[in-house]
């Protein structure tokens, strides 16, 4: 499978991913500035998002419908000092889906 990736996040989080040559977008913590990147990013039709965790709960309710098909494929990943589990709850829910069971489960 082909595709692009976009990485969303504060600017500490994107520079390294755009050192990589992936589509970057910074975007402040304001939950409406967060929603409107993330709407930017799923009209560009990208096969991978990833998200930063500490910017994640604002995103969600924009990718939460296309969370069911194959593309985009949405990756949460820790980044803050102290990771919320975010970023693990929302794995968990993508391997549930895929296997039908929640293997992370204590």
């Amino acid at each position: 499978m082909e595709g692009k990736v976009a990485v969303l996040g504060s600017g500490d989080f994107v520079m390294p991913f755009a050192a990589l040559g992936l589509d970057t977008f910074a975007t402040e913590t304001q939950a409406e500035k967060v929603a409107e990147t993330a709407r930017a990013i799923l009209k560009e039709r990208y096969a991978l998002v990833v998200i930063s965790e500490n910017i994640a709960p604002a995103a969600q309710p924009v990718f939460e419908d296309v969370q069911r098909s194959a593309t985009p494929c949405v990756v949460i990943v820790p980044f803050t000092a102290e990771p919320s589990g975010i970023a693990t709850e929302a794995l968990g829910k993508m391997l549930k889906m895929a296997t039908g069971i929640n293997i992370l489960k204590n």
